[in-house]
């Protein structure tokens, strides 16, 4: 499966990039955080131990962020201004009279550029592409003798970017994810011919049957000489490669789009999640003798969100099995490399999501063509988020926004949805905060959107007083978290379902510390009124203050996350009118409107960490979504369990397996058969009595004549413990230089406190350095323990170092390393 996805994903990237003509330009950048006094400081000669040597500049590569760590900062609001970046570029562009461009996919979130000392072109939004066209400026300066007296026959390249705070830009700043900053998605040096297609339209589509596809192309000319005429050349291939089709012309050159050649595709081999076919369209620009080729990846499928009822592909319901997307990564933020971004959908796939939305703004074309070739149906939608609702050019950019989105990835068979905005009900960044205009604007955008694509849907999440202007709406459901209980899911969406046409939940699920566990995760609940609804309103995100609900008063543990995701999939295998959902969010992101939560400044409710560490809840989604076989025993990293000393413990298996043995110490506790509709663990559940000390459980479970097993080993503690008095910081282990070290805390007669959650601080003086600022339960130098202990690793650096804890209300303590 993996060597599939990898050929399939390799041969799309070759495609797009065409390697003969593009160039990514990863290497030899120097960064500068903050602003310079003028465009000079950046080209000025310079001598080491003069004045001119400063400020500093630091080696990177791209992409990078200037928020690479900053943004889970314990200690920091996360850098929000201005960023500078340089190199100088060997250019050759190969063709007569051809054009060289600078490809951005995407920089955050206004950018400036230039050609040694001359701005050749800005962008404002950090999300869509776009293109500098430089073939002027580089042709000038080759006739200013510093091109080879100070700069060696190289053209300087600088580049400004600023994700300062904005009222009038999109996103808002009141957003629950960073605005980051920086050249953080590739950037390409491109060499086209003098008349290329600067965009290809190609439009597939599919009667209900799969009996007949239509094929529709056009294209857009960058044709900046004004070449009075073109040659058009057309082939379309078959998955396999096979030519099917074929079309040429020759065209008096054109300005804007136009539609070229209609053709049909009989009995195609239609995309599906099971069965991503893709199609090759190929076209070729030929003038002058130079001939520009774009190459593009298309699918027939058919769609429909059935009024009042389910989703339906290719004729036939799917339940779309979803989850969301941030472009965000421990070490990196949004800097994430095409290797990164494929482990992370490769996992989604693996985990059975068959559908995703990407949340809140366009994502790197490296992510669509990975729905394409996996398999992903997909929601994309614009950065309209909150806030309110700007002037002008606070709309002009969701305009220009929204248009690019639609135009950069109108190609791909996976998209379904565009999104309007998401949570524009949420006021805070104007004096003024007018439904009315909101709905107006609204309105534009959703018949823009109609305009550019009549092929896709519209949608928003949260905004009741516009739900009735984009085709499908999802309101915001978290029973269990943020208001409600689980168990009145099913109720509660049912009710939204019956007030529009057009329903699809997107944004479920609950916070986990990950390495927290309970032995009653669902304490909490009985807290929590019900009969409410399970409707997130004003306030429930925040940790102080208003009525009992989990998110404030439960223990964060996975433990508790695991019951719920249990409950929310076994109930939507009993809802024939459902759609879909989309669990909120695959992986643990960044955010900074949460200071306070166990890892600060980080959204917690992935099922993987912020460095793909998967959380107990993947293997949940596992058992109910994917069909190849897999066991898993509920506790992987929950290494101390507790009560009495023959107190029944439940021990849960995950598992999409028949029948499922399980073992304890050797011993069959005998076998039992999946039901998914008996909760928790579709009835992969034993009542064990554990021994003091050292416990072994393993499953054991037969599909097709082969056996798949599972097995763990967990400490049971009949020791009560009293308040935390006091820490102990041990080694735990090294390895190749890198060293564990693990505090936990005790009560005054040594006893581990299980439940404790205090926030610890490791500290470190010396030689070595702390892997920290990851944004992840063992990667942040201010914590809280998960059961009462809490981990983090140290590079040595072949020295002596000391490392310390510390924690309000209890004496520091430290190691010698």
């Amino acid at each position: 499966m993996r060597k599939l996805i990898l050929t399939l994903f390799c041969s799309i990237l070759f495609l797009n990039l065409q390697a003969q003509q593009t160039q990514r330009l990863t290497q030899s950048w120097e960064y500068l955080k903050g602003d310079l006094g003028g465009i000079y400081e950046a080209i000025r000669p310079v001598k080491a131990g003069n004045p001119e040597s400063v400020p500093l500049w630091e080696n990177v590569n791209l992409p990078h962020s200037f928020n690479a760590t900053d943004g889970v900062d314990p200690d920091l609001n996360y850098y929000q201004g201005p960023g500078w970046y340089r190199t100088q570029l060997t250019i050759n562009n190969p063709y007569k009279n051809g054009r060289t461009l600078l490809h951005f996919e995407g920089a955050g979130q206004k950018t400036q550029v230039y050609i040694y000392d001359v701005k050749v072109a800005e962008h404002i939004g950090g999300y869509d592409e776009w293109t500098a066209d430089i073939t002027a400026a580089v042709e000038t300066f080759r006739k200013n003798p510093l091109f080879q007296k100070q700069f060696k026959g190289k053209i300087p390249v600088e580049i400004r970017c600023d994700n300062s705070r904005d009222l009038e830009m999109i996103p808002s700043d009141l957003s629950d994810f960073n605005i980051y900053g920086g050249l953080y998605r590739y950037l390409n040096l491109v060499y086209a011919p003098q008349v290329s297609a600067e965009k290809v339209f190609a439009n597939a589509s599919v009667d209900v049957k799969g009996a007949l596809g239509q094929l529709k192309i056009g294209t857009r000319l960058l044709n900046p000489d004004g070449i009075d005429t073109v040659m058009v050349k057309i082939l379309v291939k078959d998955p396999q490669g096979k030519l099917i089709s074929s079309w040429n012309k020759e065209l008096k050159a054109f300005y804007g789009t136009k539609d070229l050649w209609e053709t049909t595709v009989k009995n195609p081999k239609l995309w599906s999640p099971e069965n991503p076919n893709l199609y090759t369209v190929e076209t070729s620009i030929i003038a002058n003798g130079e001939t520009a080729v774009h190459k593009e990846k298309i699918g027939f499928r058919n769609f429909e969100f059935v009024k009042k009822g389910p989703f339906m592909l290719n004729g036939k319901r799917l339940l779309l099995r979803g989850t969301h997307r941030h472009e965000d990564h421990a070490g990196v933020a949004a800097a994430m490399t095409e290797d990164q971004i494929r482990e992370e959908m490769v996992l989604m796939k693996e985990m059975g999501v068959n559908f995703i939305r990407l949340g809140h703004y366009q994502q790197s074309r490296i992510v669509l063509e990975l729905c394409d070739s996996l398999g992903i149906l997909v929601w994309e939608e614009i950065p309209w988020c909150r806030g309110g609702l700007g002037g002008e050019s606070y709309k002009n950019q969701a305009r220009t926004m929204l248009t690019n989105m639609v135009e950069q990835h109108y190609n791909h068979p996976s998209i379904i949805i565009w999104g309007m905005g998401n949570e524009n009900d949420w006021p805070g960044d104007f004096s003024e905060f007018d439904q009315h205009k909101i709905r107006e604007f609204m309105k534009e955008l959703n018949d823009l959107s109609h305009r550019l694509d009549p092929s896709r849907k519209t949608a928003i999440r949260r905004c009741d007083f516009c739900k009735d202007i984009v085709d499908v709406y999802s309101p915001s459901i978290w029973a269990g978290w943020y208001r409600g209980i689980y168990t009145e899911y099913k109720e509660v969406s049912k009710m939204e379902f019956d007030k529009v046409d057009h329903f699809l939940h997107v944004e479920w699920g609950g916070d986990s510390h990950a390495g927290r566990h309970s032995e009653n995760p669902d304490n909490a609940l009985s807290q929590v009124k019900t009969g409410k609804g399970a409707d997130e309103r004003a306030g429930d995100a925040s940790l102080f203050g208003g009525s009992a609900r989990v998110s404030k008063d439960g223990d964060w543990s996975e433990s508790y996350v695991v019951n719920l995701i249990d409950w929310h999939l076994k109930e939507q295998e009993t809802m024939p009118w459902l759609t879909g959902a989309a669990y909120w969010p695959f992986k643990d992101f960044s955010t900074p409107v949460r200071p306070d939560n166990p890892v600060p400044y980080m959204n917690q409710k992935g099922v993987v960490e912020r460095d793909f560490t998967k959380k107990e809840a993947f293997y949940v989604f596992q058992s109910y979504w994917t069909t190849a076989p897999m066991v898993h025993i509920y506790g992987h990293s929950w290494p101390v369990r507790w009560g009495a000393a023959d107190e029944p413990k439940m021990i849960k298996v995950y598992a999409n397996l028949d029948e499922v043995e399980l073992f304890l110490n050797g011993k069959s506790l005998g076998k039992k058969k999946r039901d998914s509709q008996d909760f928790p663990a579709a009835g992969l559940r034993w009542m064990v009595t554990f021994n003091e000390g050292s416990n072994t459980i393993k499953a054991v479970g037969k599909k097709d004549g082969k056996v798949f097993t599972d097995e763990i080993t967990q400490e049971y503690q009949t020791a009560k413990w009293d308040k935390p008095a006091k820490m102990i910081l041990e080694k735990v282990s090294e390895k190749d230089g890198v060293a564990l070290i693990r505090v936990k805390i005790l009560d005054k007669n040594n006893i581990l406190c299980l439940d404790a959650q205090n926030y610890v601080t490791f500290g470190l003086t010396g030689d070595g350095k702390l892997i920290d600022d990851l944004g992840t339960a063992r990667g942040s130098r201010k914590v809280q323990t998960g059961n009462g202990r809490a981990e983090i690793s140290i590079k040595l650096n072949n020295g002596k170092s000391v490392a310390s804890v510390k924690a309000d209300g209890l004496a520091s303590v430290f190691v010698e390393l």
